[in-house]
């Protein structure tokens, strides 16, 4: 029998909040072997406490009280962890606390390390966008050295930037805004580029590809979304007026073993515990 494995992965928007709003009863019945959290605003003792006993949990809080915080929750415990990104001086390094963990795992008897990544929100011409640079920058030094170390690896979460025209609903309204910048936008053109070759992207800037797989794109194909997040604003929920900026990106030797991937969008908007929704992918050896 085939060995299955379901990730999922959702910015909560504060874990306390999530769960006075219903979290617990989706996750109770979600099937989900290990949950990557992004924005958590916590402490250790209000996760575990939150989430219990049947699972073990990794957490890496912000620096910066209040803000960011990232966790990974499984079933099994992590047989090893790492905190941060390396490529980045002393004061990145504290803006970019509780912003990215990974934790090893192992599908059909071969190591997986999940990351779970909150990338900056950025804003244009502040210092909050200079961040998200030095954010994007480190995270292409990191796949790189990732795709060499390992062949299953899925950086899963938040990332703060819809790829391309399909990932928002009114991208026209967006191309000067922190999110659909074109500058970000490349980034994600090199991310998902052929690894090694030259890739331009789509500001007219040129770099080499990583080669990594954008899971929700490959599986949902040239469609719309599927939207991960809608603002609070108006009627965004209902008209499914989103973006897709919570995404699973993996290698390319995982990425074939991908059986399932869906949004787990609420069924209306008083049920939302998150202005994010689940991203669960299955992974099967």
């Amino acid at each position: 029998m085939a060995e299955t494995l379901r990730v999922a992965s959702v910015n909560v928007n504060g874990i306390r909040a999530a769960y006075r709003k219903g979290m617990g009863d989706w996750l109770a019945t979600s099937g989900v072997d290990v949950l990557a959290l992004q924005e958590v605003r916590a402490d250790d003792s209000h996760i575990a406490e939150l989430l219990g006993d049947e699972w073990h949990v990794l957490h890496d809080p912000c620096e910066i009280k209040g803000r960011a915080g990232v966790a990974i929750a499984s079933r099994v415990p992590a047989t090893a962890h790492r905190v941060g990104l390396g490529a980045l001086d002393a004061q990145e390094q504290i803006q970019s606390s509780g912003r990215w963990l990974e934790a090893d795992f192992e599908l059909g008897g071969k190591p997986f390390t999940v990351i779970s990544n909150y990338t900056h929100s950025g804003e244009v011409d502040t210092p909050r966008q200079e961040a998200k640079w030095a954010f994007l920058d480190a995270m292409g030094v990191r796949m790189d050295e990732l795709a060499e170390e390992r062949d299953y690896v899925a950086i899963v979460g938040d990332f703060n930037v819809g790829h391309r025209e399909f990932d928002i609903k009114n991208w026209k309204g967006n191309v000067k805004r922190s999110g659909f910048l074109p500058r970000e936008r490349a980034y994600f053109d090199r991310f998902f580029g052929p690894r090694g070759e030259t890739v331009t992207g789509v500001d007219g800037s040129e770099g080499v590809g990583h080669g990594w797989v954008d899971v929700g794109r490959r599986f949902a194909g040239e469609v719309d979304g599927p939207y991960t997040w809608w603002s609070n604003r108006g009627q965004a929920f209902d008209n499914d007026t989103g973006w897709r900026i919570d995404y699973q990106v993996v290698t390319p030797a995982l990425a074939e073993h991908v059986a399932d991937y869906r949004v787990a969008r609420y069924p209306s908007y008083d049920t939302r515990w998150s202005d994010h929704a689940p991203v669960i992918v299955d992974y099967t050896a």
